[in-house]
């Protein structure tokens, strides 16, 4: 099941059409898109039997927002990947690196980014979308907590974020529009192995990240139960679970985003994000 924000209102996907919820389920679940979060194992079987009909609309990728709009809760994972730990020069964390993007940040599929310096970094990322909240989840029944997975974009200002000791790892990363967010929530049962997809980032066309979710140092169940053990996760609770090899901070010489490169982040069994860089 793939369930969108279209024009702010509560969508589900089938194929390239639209079926509008509120509409659909004659007011059972609201046009806001949190509405159904909020309700995740109950919206998630009424969707089930969604029907398309011959009017129902065609998408247009221009009008998604972020498939979860107000969440009270962004988590961000640093250093969660073996690779990119490598790239960075630093040791594998014995613990998850955990900071916070506020928000506001987030962004649909198609929206642009405003670039807040001459030192802004991509970091394709696989959010996780909690769908079942709950308190010190054991990490073997933690998969039965998730809502489903979104392509995430955790944008970056190096300038912002290393501006001092110690670093500003939450403003850095939360500029309005750092946190594409999409194309669409896509159920966890929709995948054959959630722990092994395929992730990647071109910009402007150049491949620039290639990698597996299987590198992870700390997999979704970890990380939810980790986070679990210190603060209750809520429904429509993000988990930006960390970014692959390949960002340009790393990179000899370095290699920040200018205005006019075009960001294409994408997971296998979910889709891509397309984000412009504007002049901020």
């Amino acid at each position: 099941m793939r369930f969108a924000n279209v024009k702010g209102r509560a969508s589900v996907l089938a194929g390239d059409r639209v079926v509008d919820v509120e509409r659909a389920s004659g007011g059972r679940f609201g046009a806001d898109p949190m509405h159904a979060v909020s309700q995740w194992d109950a919206f998630r079987s009424w969707a089930e039997h969604v029907a398309v009909t011959g009017d129902t609309p065609v998408l247009d990728e221009t009008d998604l927002g972020p498939p979860v709009p107000r969440p009270s809760k962004v988590f961000g994972i640093g250093m969660n990947y073996r690779e990119h730990a490598r790239e960075a020069g630093l040791d594998i964390p014995s613990s998850p690196v955990v900071f916070t993007k506020f928000p506001s940040c987030l962004s649909g599929a198609r929206a642009d980014v405003p670039l807040s310096s001459g030192f802004v970094d991509w970091e394709v990322e696989l959010v996780v979308v909690i769908g079942r909240g709950g308190r010190r989840i054991a990490a073997g029944a933690a998969l039965s907590h998730v809502a489903g997975y979104c392509i995430g974009q955790d944008i970056s200002d190096r300038k912002v974020q290393f501006t001092d000791r110690p670093p500003q790892f939450s403003m850095g990363k939360s500029f309005d529009g750092y946190g594409p967010l999409g194309p669409a929530l896509v159920s966890i049962d929709a995948f054959a192995n959630p722990d092994d997809l395929a992730i990647a980032c071109d910009i402007s066309g150049e491949l620039v990240q290639s990698a597996s979710t299987s590198d992870m140092i700390f997999p979704v169940a970890e990380l939810i139960a980790f986070l679990s053990g210190v603060c209750k996760l809520e429904p429509g609770d993000l988990i930006f679970t960390g970014t692959p090899a390949g960002v340009g901070s790393t990179r000899d010489p370095r290699r920040y985003l200018k205005a006019g490169d075009v960001i294409e982040s994408r997971i296998e069994g979910i889709g891509r994000l397309v984000n412009r860089c504007t002049a901020g």
